[in-house]
């Protein structure tokens, strides 16, 4: 509690401009109609839907909202300037608390009391470590962080939700194609939920706040002129109804190195996220003869078809006999 007569440190949320209204002077110009052969944007002008958002310099650990973000690691421990503050702020009950959750998946949210903020509650995720050639999969698990975040909002009947920039640069996710996820996935939730939410605050720091200045815009046109004009900046993927990325096709990735040292191995079964017990359990892996040889040569299509066939046969017999 600050010390009587002495100003709080906290920010109300209400007294935030929107971004609705740091709309620059050509923006304030007349709009006129779109004609019927404009192409529109997907991400329409609105300005209801501006005026609940807001982007804002500062720590979000000082501001005075139903529940504020914080992004963590698997165990709820990780050590990173939002994390910091919102423990210093919160005090040690926090961490009793986050000890009884028991961590947290990649891509979930829970929910914690605010203790000491001004912030009735937390709400923790773990973002994805980035890596180029799983990206689907990193830009999947980041937009599931921020749904999830609004999704607990929304049953939790908030009212205003202060958003930390959740892809923390340890893990090494590219700063401008998160803030794509974090702009279009809110964006979506606020087109379909905007009646449960009056605040969604983007809480930046100095070097993240040129990105969400320059693609804000994109999601969230305050003018049909801005609309317009942010439209050919738009990306191919701007993901489904709800923001979630698309992928068109799924494919079987297949190892560049088959004889690739155990330590690669093990970074290729994380990087995927799938559960590879499985494997050994089946027919092929029955067969007779150099299994893995054949298993390599298959993958390499090394194998002719005649050989593949030549294999079929040889299982069938195998199986006729042990009948």
């Amino acid at each position: 509690m600050d010390p009587l007569g002495a100003p709080s440190q906290f920010v109300d949320v209400d007294t935030l401009p929107s971004w609705g209204d740091s709309c620059e002077d050509e923006l304030n110009a007349p709009d006129t109609a779109p004609g019927t052969d404009t192409i529109r944007s997907p991400f329409l002008y609105n300005k209801n839907i501006n005026g609940k958002v807001v982007l804002w310099k500062g720590d979000v650990a000082l501001l005075n909202c139903t529940a504020i973000v914080n992004t963590s690691n698997e165990n709820l421990t990780d050590k990173n300037p939002v994390s910091e503050s919102i423990f210093m702020l919160a005090g040690p009950d926090l961490k009793e608390e986050l000890q009884k959750l028991k961590g947290c998946r990649t891509g979930e949210a829970k929910l914690t009391k605010g203790f000491h903020l001004a912030a009735r509650f937390i709400i923790h995720t773990v973002g994805p470590k980035y890596k180029s050639r799983y990206r689907t999969a990193a830009e999947s698990s980041l937009y599931s962080c921020y749904r999830n975040v609004l999704q607990l909002a929304k049953e939790q009947s908030m009212s205003s939700v202060g958003f930390c920039v959740i892809n923390s640069a340890k893990r090494g996710y590219p700063l401008e194609d998160a803030t794509h996820i974090a702009l279009r996935t809110v964006r979506r939730f606020l087109e379909v939920h905007g009646e449960t939410i009056e605040k969604v605050v983007f809480a930046v720091s100095e070097l993240e706040e040129a990105t969400y200045q320059k693609l804000l815009p994109l999601y969230f046109p305050r003018s049909l002129k801005e609309e317009s004009r942010s439209l050919p900046y738009l990306p191919a993927d701007i993901g489904n109804a709800e923001g979630e990325p698309v992928v068109p096709e799924r494919q079987i990735r297949i190892s560049e190195k088959p004889g690739a040292p155990e330590d690669d191995q093990e970074e290729e079964e994380e990087g995927l996220g799938v559960d590879l017990s499985f494997i050994g359990s089946h027919a092929f892996a029955r067969m007779e003869g150099d299994i893995d040889k054949q298993r390599r040569l298959i993958l390499q299509g090394h194998l002719s078809e005649a050989a593949l066939q030549k294999q079929h046969q040889r299982k069938c017999f195998f199986k006729s006999n042990s009948e």
